[in-house]
């Protein structure tokens, strides 16, 4: 007896077919259409993040273009465009509230040194990029030959040494004085501390982390100086050991103490 031959599975008919893309095709359209109509166009943009003396035109800028947005169709790279004559903008983002608002942030460049250039002092970010607005009086100095112009500081010593800056914890880059080159490579010395070598550009956190920790123990108060260039092995140096303790004079049945002689400082 003959099995009988499996049935094949039904196609759908042609009309079901057409009819299905149809609708496909209706509802992309619809979407399209109702993305950029004025239903949910942009008529509230609120901006924060940014401050200076430019904020009102980055404000500006970045109104203008939102209100050329809907918040279906947030296009951050014309947001992005907005804010380009403005080097102190790193980044913006929007977040769009249906129907009409966009919340826009705005990301500045944190300034970690101050390029100087003769009489003239800018702020730097952590890329190089310069900073006209920010203020100087309390960032680290890093010494520039050429004069500052452009957007951005291009000499090769003067970005290690604000890598070295942007690389430091917030704590003890407040107490960078300067950053400069010298026999021991970059060297920063502290404000009412010792002189910090870090030798090249190289592992720059894994030295803050040791100086750090050398600064926080106690049997390093009196140094002039942290030679970091081995992080693994920091050391101490200028270290003036603590004057003998003194016999005491009752004690010793009222004999007067003899002074003892001034140990000098260890040199570098």
């Amino acid at each position: 007896m003959a099995l009988p031959s499996p049935s094949l599975p039904r196609r759908p008919p042609g009309r079901a077919v057409v009819g299905c893309a149809a609708v496909l095709a209706l509802l992309a359209g619809g979407w399209l259409w109702l993305r950029d109509s004025s239903l949910v166009a942009v008529r509230q943009v609120s901006v924060s993040g940014v401050s200076g003396s430019d904020a009102p035109r980055v404000r500006a800028a970045l109104q203008d273009a939102a209100r050329d947005m809907t918040t279906l169709h947030v296009r951050n790279g014309q947001l992005a465009t907005a804010v380009e004559p403005f080097p102190a903008i790193r980044s913006v983002e929007a977040d769009a509230d249906f129907p009409h608002r966009l919340r826009i942030v705005v990301h500045e460049h944190a300034a970690v040194a101050a390029i100087a250039a003769g009489s003239q002092r800018l702020a730097v970010a952590a890329d190089g990029t310069l900073l006209r607005d920010t203020p100087t009086s309390r960032l680290p100095v890093v010494a520039v030959p050429a004069s500052l112009g452009g957007e951005g500081v291009r000499d090769r010593r003067a970005l290690r040494a604000v890598a070295l800056l942007a690389a430091a914890p917030p704590a003890l880059r407040a107490k960078v004085r300067r950053v400069y080159l010298s026999s021991r490579g970059l060297t920063a010395p502290l404000t009412r501390g010792p002189v910090l070598y870090f030798g090249d550009a190289d592992r720059l956190s894994a030295k803050w982390t040791a100086a750090a920790a050398v600064l926080a123990d106690r049997s390093s108060a009196g140094a002039t100086y942290l030679d970091l260039r081995l992080p693994e092995r920091p050391a101490a140096g200028g270290l003036v050991p603590p004057a003998p303790e003194q016999p005491d004079a009752a004690a010793q049945g009222g004999a007067q103490a003899q002074p003892s002689p001034t140990t000098p400082a260890a040199q570098p």
